[in-house]
């Protein structure tokens, strides 16, 4: 097990302390999330929901409004953004001071969800999809989740030939923190983009290497492998069927290093981090049998 680096963020101003893994509770207000049970598009839908997910154990939310999910048609950007503007300021209504990303490739959609309360820029597709997103973070001054992937939902699994898939991805997400941080963007989480431009063999070897690229890029590392297709190919289940092996894939995050888990079902997942917080630190003396 690796153990857990405390770190923080900076959101707005106030300093947000990280003491144990974050849960990271998906708001998709898009009528084309891959997981049906997860969407909602009106304020007072979202407020419930927000409310619940905070309830039930997380310690953040991802609002998206444009499903990325590969073969997904793009929503027009009027269209993404009025959509975030309504999800942010609905949750702000009832959560003032919960944490917010905004699950967004677009500069402009970033930039307007962060005027009404956002916090956090969530970038699936790195800032491939938009020249302008890391200008827009640099300026927004918030932290920046950093996505490897390749391509645009509708091409991305074509897009899957790695020399090896574990050092391409990390020398490509390295020259990108470089970018940022002489851009002067301070806190960046990185994300290896399990199922973008991946394949489940991939995403796999990705996921094991959960500590060796927080450790190479020096950066906290989230994993969003909620009921993906790494979990419902492999049993051949859907997607509403894929709760208990998100919480085993959850499992093998955090005992890789994992420090955000970005899930559809906070409350197996916040149970999930307590539980493996129970284990000793890597080092610690479990068992010492003398023979």
């Amino acid at each position: 097990m690796k153990h857990f680096q405390p770190f923080t963020l900076n959101l707005g101003g106030r300093l947000w302390e990280i003491g144990r893994p974050q849960v990271m509770a998906i708001v998709n207000v898009t009528d084309d999330s891959f997981h049906a049970e997860s969407r909602v598009v009106d304020p007072e839908a979202i407020a419930r929901r927000a409310i619940k997910l905070v309830a039930d154990g997380a310690d953040m939310l991802d609002v998206g409004a444009c499903s990325t999910r590969p073969g997904a048609e793009v929503v027009a950007e009027e269209t993404e953004k009025e959509r975030v503007v309504m999800a942010v300021k609905a949750i702000r209504s009832v959560l003032p001071a919960i944490p917010v990303s905004v699950d967004t490739f677009r500069a402009s959609v970033a930039a307007s969800a962060i005027a009404v309360g956002a916090d956090i820029v969530n970038d699936v597709s790195g800032g491939d999809l938009d020249d302008r997103m890391f200008e827009a973070v640099a300026s927004l001054r918030v932290p920046y989740i950093l996505t490897h992937s390749r391509g645009t939902p509708a091409t991305m699994q074509s897009l899957t030939d790695y020399d090896d898939v574990v050092a391409d991805v990390i020398t490509d997400l390295s020259r990108k923190i470089e970018q940022l941080r002489l851009m002067g963007v301070c806190d960046i989480i990185v994300d290896p983009g399990l199922g973008f431009a991946k394949t489940t063999a991939q995403c796999y070897r990705l996921l094991d290497a959960t500590g060796v690229i927080a450790d190479m890029l020096d950066c906290p590392v989230l994993i969003g492998a909620s009921r993906k297709s790494m979990l419902t190919g492999p049993l051949a289940v859907t997607a509403a069927e894929a709760l208990n092996a998100t919480t085993v894939v959850n499992t093998i995050a955090l005992e890789r290093g994992a420090a955000f888990l970005r899930v559809h079902d906070p409350k197996e997942a916040r149970e999930t981090v307590t539980i493996v917080s129970q284990l000793p630190s890597r080092g610690s003396t479990v068992f010492n049998p003398t023979f």
